[in-house]
């Protein structure tokens, strides 16, 4: 059995979550909160740096959510979701890194956080946060639009791991107005969510997160 440690709220648990289910991989979910102060000790002994998720496996432990999602496609059947093609397994690569890097803090952090999350808490949004947070989203979906349009991922191709770990992203950034609104703005892009919204994945991860 897998075991996959996570938080309810976490858009990174919800990826590893969505590679799981794609690939049929049976697995039970712990809850272990990172926001916690001091995090929790049985997190701590999973992961030194307190974050979620974490996969075990037959022993095995792993951290860092890209990692997750490799070890998960490569060492289960079910489709495989990297491209064999080089240029589409770079694209894939390259979206991965352009989520991580450029659009979760502004698309999640600061747009989703402030307009979604605080208000679910009863708390005001910081408008200087939500400003900063739009304006540095336009040039991070303008290059993912680019990526759409060319069509080698974020197309509606085979799923790959760049669907997969950008989605939660997006679905939380486009849960407020003003993020939906950015994204409209892009039609490869807001195609290509349009497809990935509807699937059973999404619909079965699918949680207020932050």
């Amino acid at each position: 059995m897998i075991r996959l440690t996570g938080y309810r709220y976490s858009i990174y648990t919800r990826i590893a979550r969505l590679a799981l289910i794609e690939k049929g991989v049976a697995h039970e979910l712990a809850e272990a909160d990172p926001f916690a102060d001091p995090p929790p000790a049985d997190l701590l002994a999973l992961n030194p740096f307190g974050r979620v998720p974490v996969l075990e496996h037959d022993g095995f432990v792993l951290y860092e959510t890209a990692a997750i999602l490799r070890y998960v496609d490569a060492g289960f059947p079910g489709p495989a979701l990297v491209p064999v093609d080089p240029r589409a397994a770079a694209r894939m690569t390259q979206v991965i890194g352009i989520a991580d890097a450029h659009a979760y803090w502004p698309l999640v952090r600061q747009v989703y956080a402030q307009l979604v999350f605080r208000p679910f808490e009863g708390l005001e949004p910081d408008a200087a946060e939500v400003a900063a947070g739009l304006a540095a989203a336009g040039p991070v979906l303008d290059a993912l639009e680019a990526i759409a349009a060319e069509g080698l991922q974020l197309a509606g191709g085979p799923l790959s791991l760049a669907d997969l770990h950008l989605a939660p992203m997006i679905a939380a950034f486009a849960s407020a107005p003003e993020g939906a609104a950015l994204l409209a703005a892009r039609p490869a892009l807001a195609r290509w969510w349009h497809m990935m919204a509807r699937r059973g994945s999404m619909a079965a991860t699918t949680r207020t997160g932050r």
